[in-house]
């Protein structure tokens, strides 16, 4: 008798269970309309980082783009030079053009023309991730030595520009400016 009741009162817990997830589920929030598929959630990681790259340079003041913590890593201006350069890499490639390495600003250039410089290899990413569609993501790309997938190409500059803003911010931290991921 025990045993019966013991299934009783858990097929009616399970029961309730299901018809209380149904009920939330009911009442929650529609998701956001959009596109999805592979190449529309590259493009949306890539449109949430892009900001956060460019706040973060344009937040550290000008005196400090030559900033280094220690003597043997590299600067502020470095790093966003190295987004920079990698970027016009991956998306010339992306692009089926060539990089051009004067593209990339000096090291000790001034704030503006880092930034400048930054902001045009967005443009070509920009470019890039746009034409970026399901149907094109499997096609090879050249990559000086390599051949990658379109979305290979994507996710790892993806991967690599967070990487960097991890880098950018922990700089920012270290001057007292809060990165632009933590603003309140």
């Amino acid at each position: 008798m025990r045993r019966d009741m013991t299934r009783i009162e858990i097929t009616l817990a399970m029961a309730g269970l299901m018809v209380s997830s149904a009920v939330c589920v009911a009442q929650a929030p529609a998701a956001a309309p959009g596109p999805i598929g592979p190449a529309a959630e590259v493009q949306a990681a890539y449109n949430r980082l892009k900001p956060n790259v460019l706040k973060a340079a344009e937040k550290m003041p000008d005196a400090d783009f030559q900033y280094k913590p220690t003597a043997d890593i590299r600067t502020f201006a470095r790093i966003v030079n190295h987004v920079t350069e990698a970027q016009f890499h991956v998306c010339s490639a992306l692009n089926g053009e060539t990089a051009d390495p004067k593209a990339v600003p000096s090291d000790t250039a001034d704030k503006a023309t880092v930034i400048a410089g930054l902001k045009a290899s967005f443009a070509a990413c920009d470019k890039a991730y746009g034409a970026l569609t399901d149907a094109s993501i499997a096609e090879v790309v050249t990559l000086g030595p390599v051949k990658r997938s379109r979305i290979g190409l994507a996710w790892g500059n993806v991967s690599h520009d967070n990487e960097q803003y991890a880098e950018l911010s922990t700089y920012l931290r270290l001057k007292g400016i809060v990165p632009p991921t933590a603003e309140k």
